[in-house]
């Protein structure tokens, strides 16, 4: 069974700078997809980041050109750095396993199986 704990969640200011880190447990870690998923109080949990096994990527809309994901194999992680932080990043955000493996990952949430705990993201002036 594998195990995801993200962390570096925190309070940063407008404008700042985040990194997120989703470390797992398991052997089969690196040939899964990985995907971040955020929610936020009274709103519907929304697709971030994913990445393929082979290091394939793809981002939300809302995203696009301040996150940046990547994975190190060799450490089993998945890394969301994220830049020029908006207040409507503010949510929980976690890190999941798609359940199927494909050559390009998808933000669908119904696809994922294993999930982490999450972690707070504030962002706030």
């Amino acid at each position: 069974q594998l195990q995801l704990v993200e962390s570096g969640g925190g309070l940063v200011q407008p404008g700042g700078s985040l990194r997120l880190s989703c470390a797992a447990s398991g052997s089969t870690f690196n040939y899964l997809n990985i995907g971040w998923f955020r929610q936020a109080p009274g709103k519907e949990r929304e697709g971030v980041s994913c990445i393929s096994s082979s290091g394939r990527t793809y981002y939300g809309d809302s995203v696009k050109g301040r996150f940046t994901i990547s994975r190190d194999n060799a450490k089993n992680t998945v890394t969301l750095q994220m830049n020029s932080l908006k207040p409507e990043d503010t949510a929980v955000y976690y890190c999941a396993t798609e359940a199927l493996v494909r050559n390009v990952c998808v933000l669908l949430d119904s696809r994922y199986n294993y999930w982490g705990q999450g972690t707070q993201v504030t962002v706030s002036s």
